[in-house]
């Protein structure tokens, strides 16, 4: 077992399904989050090189199965980060789902195991579990799902799992399976992730907590002689200069209320997700001190649900977070910012280049024109780099 941090990183973008906007917590700067504006956002992360894009579940969102359908025949590199649901999903269902996605997208996909952390939402969906008994589920789930997907014939009779002939005809493109990712801060969430999983998922908590979280999995997955890598999920705010970062951040929250932060929280505090309950307790529902790390703000988290931090600064200042993390152990990247399309092309401008990309980010065919320079001076000739550009 190693602890050495990775060389190489992944950076995924998001595909905003359960909406999109200029500003957090209004109607203000609100866009329709359409099939065209997805197709828009999925060919930038795509054109721009990201490695690939999450899609979040729920009944917040349009559905991340077909969303994910519609757009890979319109992408050519980019992976799809999809959830599948143990309670509402039979695990033979799911992974006939899985195949197919994976066929149909040349082996672009990827699975996020996603067990639901809202009691009253999973009731919605005909779950009735307890948060302990979601994790056994989820357990059982993966034990099937993954020998199914692996090309075996499955019987199984668990305490909630029964399958009988359980199989697939036509396999997935990724052998044995796509790669699973999860998430969870719970004692059960981090059992599942050492013996299941290929990829543990933590919201953006400060450095030193998401150290302690990586060694607990590494330590419980080496105890079932398994290895996991991990990633991360957080938003950036990245400009120029500090300054503008900041500013930046602050625009984001100006036509946010305090009625609205409380009734967010209120929602939160229903929630019997362990890593819900951490994220809340980084602001505690107040506008007080939202930097609760160096560069790592919490005014997301005030109303929005999952991953509430940003890391803001200036390029080589955000770069800087991000290795942090890196020589945590983290190689994978899931970021986002407001609004999704626009940001996807300053993330991908200013931060990138400063990363160490374990993907491409630029590939032949998409500078024939010898650019980038920005546009032509007065119809005669090219701008010239600024002084000091590297």
């Amino acid at each position: 077992m190693t602890s050495r941090a990775p060389e190489k990183i992944d950076v995924l973008w998001f595909l905003p399904t359960h909406g999109d906007s200029r500003y957090l917590g209004t109607t203000v700067g609100g866009r329709a989050v359409d099939l065209p504006y997805l197709q828009q956002v999925a060919h930038a992360a795509d054109t721009l090189g990201f490695y690939g894009v999450l899609l979040p579940t729920g009944r917040s969102c349009e559905d991340s199965w077909i969303v994910a359908a519609a757009l890979a025949p319109l992408t050519q590199n980019l992976r799809f980060l999809v959830a599948v649901r143990p309670g509402l999903q039979p695990p033979a269902f799911a992974a006939r789902m899985t195949s197919t996605l994976d066929r149909i997208s040349n082996g672009r996909l990827m699975i996020n195991v996603v067990t639901g952390g809202d009691p009253l939402e999973n009731k919605g969906d005909g779950l009735f579990a307890s948060h302990e008994e979601r994790y056994e589920i989820t357990r059982e789930f993966l034990d099937v799902y993954k020998r199914i997907l692996s090309g075996e014939t499955v019987d199984y009779h668990g305490k909630h799992i029964h399958a009988e002939d359980a199989r697939l005809l036509f396999p997935p493109v990724q052998s044995p399976y796509p790669p699973l990712y999860f998430g969870g801060s719970s004692d059960a969430a981090n059992n599942v992730a050492a013996t299941s999983i290929d990829k543990y998922l933590t919201w953006g908590e400060p450095p030193a907590s998401v150290a302690e979280k990586i060694e607990t999995v590494r330590k419980l997955a080496k105890a079932q002689g398994r290895e996991v890598t991990f990633g991360i999920r957080l938003h950036v705010i990245v400009r120029e200069t500090n300054k503008e970062a900041w500013e930046a951040a602050e625009s984001l929250i100006q036509y946010l209320d305090d009625d609205t932060i409380e009734a967010a929280q209120k929602v939160f505090s229903r929630m019997d997700s362990v890593g819900q309950q951490r994220m809340r307790q980084l602001h505690g529902g107040s506008r007080g001190k939202l930097e609760v790390s160096p560069n790592l703000w919490a005014g997301v988290g005030l109303v929005r649900g999952g991953a509430g931090t940003a890391l803001v600064g200036d390029p080589d200042t955000v770069a800087e977070r991000i290795d942090e993390y890196r020589r945590l152990g983290v190689d994978s990247f899931i970021l986002s910012g407001y609004p999704h399309l626009e940001e996807a092309y300053r993330v991908a401008e200013l931060l990138l280049p400063k990363l160490p990309l374990r993907h491409e980010t630029k590939r032949a065919g998409l500078s024939l024109n010898t650019g980038p320079f920005g546009e032509t001076i007065a119809g005669d000739h090219r701008p010239a780099a600024r002084v000091g550009q590297s």
